[in-house]
């Protein structure tokens, strides 16, 4: 890498973390100065990747080092806020996995603080950094699906549980992310929630997420961490054509259906079907963290905000902590076996604003 690549430490080489030195190791005006791991095991495989970076087990030694210009956090939710802090108030450009922050008030203080020092906060929405999502924005916005009528979405798998935050913070946030850049950042007027937590009291590891936006779209997002198989199907309606995504399709990951449904010119008259042809659109296959990581330097060096910037992040936040209230609104007491910070409701129906 040249000098002036930009130099990046990253907090947190456990599941997500080696992904992220391997990409910002390989991508264009960038290179990872220093990793950081309380775990020995763990920075003796981030030594072998990057032999030329510092290894440190404290976050405080990689603000502290004036060769990192920018802070890469994958490190639990939990720790998200102050990690993205202290690296802000220590001069550093953050790149912060998702979801940004674990409550809003966490995330409208911390884009604060990079007001302040004038620094770039991104977060890491992968997916909408990846081709077929790149393709379905292309087609959304030139109007080829038409008008938008739903987005319904199927991520499920047999685990990774989550000790920390429920199946809605682990696996809808990416479906939202998708959503609000899919949408331009436009909000939904309406979020509900229904869940429930099979193995660990609180903690909801089946849950359906609804979100209904002012110009009829709804958006229903079902996730799962107790599914026998794997599945992460999205469908898309407009009044002109559909989209189904599946990501696991290694190569048909996109396929689009000119059929829909016109009524008449009077209500008496019956519906009208059309069924066109469909086709698999050719797609970028280049991994997406790799212009996640692109994105990210040049949205430090550029000043310009990034795909998915500190706001896009928090209106992603915003709409999970409308559901988070809805949830704990419906959950009885004996469903959370008294768990603190949990409040009983009686399970019913919910309409709740995601600006509440």
């Amino acid at each position: 890498m040249g000098a002036n690549a930009l130099g990046v430490g990253v907090i947190g080489y456990g599941y997500w973390g080696p992904n992220l030195v391997r990409n910002f190791s390989e991508a264009p005006g960038s290179r990872v100065v220093a990793v950081c791991d309380q775990r020995a095991e763990r920075l003796s495989l981030a030594a072998a990747r990057c032999p030329g970076a510092k290894m440190v087990t404290r976050p405080a030694d990689v603000f502290a080092d004036p060769a990192v210009e920018a802070v890469v956090i994958a490190t639990p939710i939990s720790t998200h806020f102050d990690l993205a802090l202290a690296a802000l108030k220590a001069g550093k450009h953050v790149l912060v996995e998702k979801p940004m922050t674990s409550s809003v008030e966490q995330g409208e203080r911390l884009l604060e603080a990079a007001a302040k020092a004038r620094r770039v906060v991104m977060v890491g929405h992968t997916f909408v950094h990846s081709g077929a999502v790149r393709k379905i924005k292309e087609f959304v916005d030139g109007g080829r699906l038409g008008k938008l009528f739903y987005y319904d979405s199927v991520r499920v798998n047999l685990g990774l549980f989550q000790h920390d935050v429920n199946v809605l913070w682990d696996l809808a946030v990416h479906d939202l992310a998708v959503l609000d850049y899919l949408l331009g950042g436009r909000e939904p007027r309406e979020v509900t929630a229904t869940g429930a937590a099979h193995l660990t009291p609180g903690i909801e590891d089946v849950a359906y997420l609804t979100c209904l936006f002012d110009d009829g779209l709804i958006a229903h997002i079902h996730v799962n961490w107790l599914a026998p198989v794997k599945i992460r199907r999205t469908l898309i309606g407009g009044d002109r054509q559909m989209i189904v995504y599946d990501d696991l399709e290694p190569d048909e990951k996109i396929k689009v259906y000119d059929r829909g449904v016109d009524r008449g010119p009077t209500y008496s008259q019956l519906m009208n079907y059309r069924s066109g042809d469909a086709w698999i659109p050719n797609l970028d296959r280049t991994e997406a963290l790799r212009p996640e990581a692109v994105s990210f330097v040049e949205s430090v060096r550029s000043g310009q905000p990034a795909i998915a910037d500190g706001r896009a992040g928090l209106r992603v936040v915003r709409i999970l902590e409308a559901a988070e209230r809805d949830l704990r609104r419906k959950a009885p007491r004996s469903a959370l076996n008294g768990a603190p910070g949990r409040t009983s409701a009686k399970t019913g129906a919910s309409r709740k604003k995601v600006h509440a």
